[in-house]
Protein backbone atom coordinates (compact mmCIF):
# COMPACT_ATOMS: atom_id res chain seq x y z
CA UNK A 1 0.00 0.00 0.00
CA UNK A 2 2.86 2.37 0.80
CA UNK A 3 4.30 2.01 -2.71
CA UNK A 4 0.95 2.91 -4.26
CA UNK A 5 0.83 6.05 -2.17
CA UNK A 6 4.40 6.87 -3.20
CA UNK A 7 3.31 6.55 -6.84
CA UNK A 8 -0.19 8.01 -6.96
CA UNK A 9 0.07 11.04 -4.68
CA UNK A 10 3.09 12.77 -6.32
CA UNK A 11 1.78 11.90 -9.79
CA UNK A 12 -1.59 13.45 -8.85
CA UNK A 13 0.09 16.69 -7.77
CA UNK A 14 2.27 16.94 -10.87
CA UNK A 15 -0.67 16.05 -13.14
CA UNK A 16 -2.68 18.90 -11.59
CA UNK A 17 0.21 21.28 -12.19
CA UNK A 18 0.75 20.02 -15.77
CA UNK A 19 -2.93 20.36 -16.61
CA UNK A 20 -3.01 23.88 -15.22
CA UNK A 21 -0.03 24.91 -17.33
CA UNK A 22 -1.24 23.07 -20.45
CA UNK A 23 -4.78 24.46 -20.42
CA UNK A 24 -3.59 27.94 -19.53
CA UNK A 25 -1.80 27.99 -22.88
CA UNK A 26 -4.24 25.92 -24.96
CA UNK A 27 -8.00 26.43 -25.24
CA UNK A 28 -9.82 23.07 -24.99
CA UNK A 29 -12.31 24.10 -27.69
CA UNK A 30 -9.46 24.58 -30.21
CA UNK A 31 -7.95 21.10 -29.84
CA UNK A 32 -7.64 18.72 -32.79
CA UNK A 33 -7.36 14.95 -32.56
CA UNK A 34 -6.18 13.08 -35.69
CA UNK A 35 -6.94 16.16 -37.81
CA UNK A 36 -10.52 16.49 -36.56
CA UNK A 37 -11.74 19.10 -34.05
CA UNK A 38 -12.57 17.76 -30.59
CA UNK A 39 -16.32 18.07 -29.92
CA UNK A 40 -16.29 17.33 -26.19
CA UNK A 41 -17.34 19.84 -23.57
CA UNK A 42 -14.63 21.82 -21.81
CA UNK A 43 -15.13 19.85 -18.58
CA UNK A 44 -14.80 16.52 -20.42
CA UNK A 45 -11.64 17.76 -22.14
CA UNK A 46 -10.16 18.89 -18.81
CA UNK A 47 -11.03 15.53 -17.24
CA UNK A 48 -9.53 13.48 -20.07
CA UNK A 49 -6.44 15.67 -20.02
CA UNK A 50 -6.02 15.29 -16.27
CA UNK A 51 -6.37 11.50 -16.41
CA UNK A 52 -3.85 11.40 -19.27
CA UNK A 53 -1.34 13.51 -17.38
CA UNK A 54 -1.91 11.43 -14.24
CA UNK A 55 -1.27 8.17 -16.11
CA UNK A 56 1.96 9.49 -17.63
CA UNK A 57 3.19 10.77 -14.26
CA UNK A 58 2.21 7.52 -12.52
CA UNK A 59 4.12 5.53 -15.16
CA UNK A 60 7.16 7.67 -14.45
CA UNK A 61 6.87 7.10 -10.69
CA UNK A 62 6.35 3.35 -11.18
CA UNK A 63 9.48 3.21 -13.30
CA UNK A 64 11.42 4.95 -10.55
CA UNK A 65 10.20 2.46 -7.94
CA UNK A 66 11.00 -0.46 -10.27
CA UNK A 67 14.55 0.80 -10.84
CA UNK A 68 15.01 1.46 -7.12
CA UNK A 69 15.20 -2.27 -6.30
CA UNK A 70 18.54 -3.47 -4.93
CA UNK A 71 20.91 -5.37 -7.23
CA UNK A 72 20.67 -8.63 -5.27
CA UNK A 73 16.89 -8.66 -5.77
CA UNK A 74 17.20 -8.00 -9.51
CA UNK A 75 20.01 -10.51 -10.09
CA UNK A 76 18.60 -13.27 -7.90
CA UNK A 77 18.08 -16.49 -9.91
CA UNK A 78 14.54 -17.79 -9.98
Amino acid sequence: MRKWILVLWPSFLIAALAEGVFFTVIDPQELYLFGQPVHYSAVATYSIGFIGFWLVCAASSLTTIFLERPAREVNQPR
